[in-house]
């Protein structure tokens, strides 16, 4: 059953990213309303409701009776052991600069385990497909994340909380992984990221306090694609936390991530 239920969201979460990437693509670069929420100046669009009504009417018409929690509407209020996470524009920021970068994200959790992640990169029409037990693909091709032969000259991820700002911690690890690594990327939006490392193309992952509807996607994505999800321990990535400090990279550069990632913090 379960399996059945997993098979028909996918293509039901593949059918509305990509109605909802397209339409968040044709109003690109274009003027429209951009308000101010929260109070780490975050913004949402007219782009981020109207791609998000699209989604959530779409979920809601094949499984109505399941819980759904997307980033502007909030929680439908329903108790079910199945959970949609949705977030319509992610890289909202960037969006409304004219940055050409940002998704769609839509995961399934089951049991706080999540069992699907879709992330639709609507400019280069790029479809990121990952099911538990499934792998992951892009565009039907199959993802692994990449051993390189020395870490320090690879290209580290950088995603951090809305609400970590100026954390004098976080400020350090940043400047240490920057100082470290060839290079140090933050895109503002994280499911693009995930891909990145998934997809082979960068080497490692560093979250800090950052957690949200636009997560589980991409952790899904990138353990499908080979790669290992840690907590700042070197503990492996179970299921849902409130404040997630993580760590992912392909398996064998584990042990030597965790470690400059603490050497970073001490």
């Amino acid at each position: 059953m379960e399996q059945h239920i997993i098979r028909i969201a996918k293509e039901t979460a593949i059918k509305a990213a990509r109605q909802a990437g397209q339409i968040a693509k044709g109003r690109f670069d274009q003027f429209g309303q951009v308000q101010v929420k929260g109070q780490y100046g975050d913004v949402v669009t007219e782009v981020d409701h109207l791609t998000e009504k699209i989604i959530i009417s779409q979920i809601q018409s094949m499984f109505p009776g399941h819980q759904i929690r997307s980033e502007e509407i909030g929680d439908n209020g329903l108790q079910s052991d199945w959970l949609w996470l949705i977030d319509p524009l992610d890289g909202t920021n960037n969006y409304a600069i004219s940055l050409p970068i940002f998704t769609t994200s839509i995961t399934l959790l089951f049991k706080n385990q999540p069992v699907l992640g879709v992330i639709y990169e609507p400019l280069t029409d790029r479809m990121f497909v990952a099911a538990s037990g499934e792998g992951a693909n892009c565009n039907q091709n199959e993802l692994r994340v990449r051993e390189c032969s020395d870490l320090k000259k690879g290209t580290i991820g950088w995603i951090q909380g809305h609400g970590v700002q100026k954390d004098p911690k976080a400020a350090q690890l940043r400047f240490f992984i920057d100082s470290h690594f060839k290079r140090m990327i933050r895109l503002w939006a994280p499911t693009l990221q995930w891909c990145l490392l998934a997809k082979g193309e960068i080497d490692g992952m560093v979250l800090y306090n950052s957690e949200g509807e636009d997560l589980y996607s991409g952790i899904l994505m990138v353990k499908e694609a080979g790669g290992v999800v840690v907590d700042f321990n070197g503990r492996p990535f179970e299921s849902v936390v409130d404040e997630p400090y993580l760590i992912a990279c392909h398996p064998a550069h584990q042990e030597e991530l965790v470690q400059l990632v603490n050497e970073g913090l001490d």
